[in-house]
């Protein structure tokens, strides 16, 4: 049994860990609807966000990782601009929530190399959010990198096409 665990999880252990989410999700959910306290609300997408990484950390399902991600990223976003966002600006409070989502796509990379089976496709949407964050704060870099992506954007389906062209051939 501790060779599963240290290798690839049994079926029987991803059942387990799929139940015991599943059965936490349900209590979370029901009590958050039921209780209407005002934080319960906040909590729910890092609470989601919660149950999946350490559902895809303890069954170590790197795809379990991805929904953790993103749904913590938009809860510490949205919980940021709760707390903080009155004495914000709308642009700095979308520079806070996009950097906080941004933090989500990267912690999706950070885990799944942790597991040893690292995914930098995440980088790419966190990256640009965070450029989009950070000509939001103002930063001329960021502004300049925008406007040129802004016009050469097409050229990724480009590289995605010669990318699938050449894998074909080898």
């Amino acid at each position: 049994m501790l060779s599963n665990l240290t290798n690839q999880p049994s079926t029987t252990f991803r059942q387990i860990g799929a139940g015991v989410a599943f059965i936490v999700i349900g209590v979370f959910l029901l009590v958050a609807q039921n209780l209407a306290l005002e934080w319960l609300g906040l909590a729910i997408l890092p609470g989601l966000g919660l149950i999946f990484l350490t559902w895809g950390l303890v069954t170590r399902t790197p795809g379990l990782l991805i929904p953790g991600g993103i749904l913590s990223g938009l809860g510490v976003g949205a919980i940021a601009i709760d707390l903080w966002g009155a004495a914000l600006s709308e642009t700095a409070q979308g520079g806070i929530f996009l950097l906080a989502f941004a933090g989500g796509w990267g912690l999706i990379t950070v885990l799944t190399a942790l597991l040893g089976k690292p995914m930098l496709w995440p980088l790419i949407p966190g990256g640009i959010m965070a450029l989009i964050s950070a000509a939001l704060f103002g930063l001329t870099g960021a502004q300049q990198a925008l406007e040129v992506a802004s016009r050469f954007w097409p050229a990724i389906f480009i590289v995605i096409g010669l990318g699938t062209l050449l894998r074909r051939r080898a």
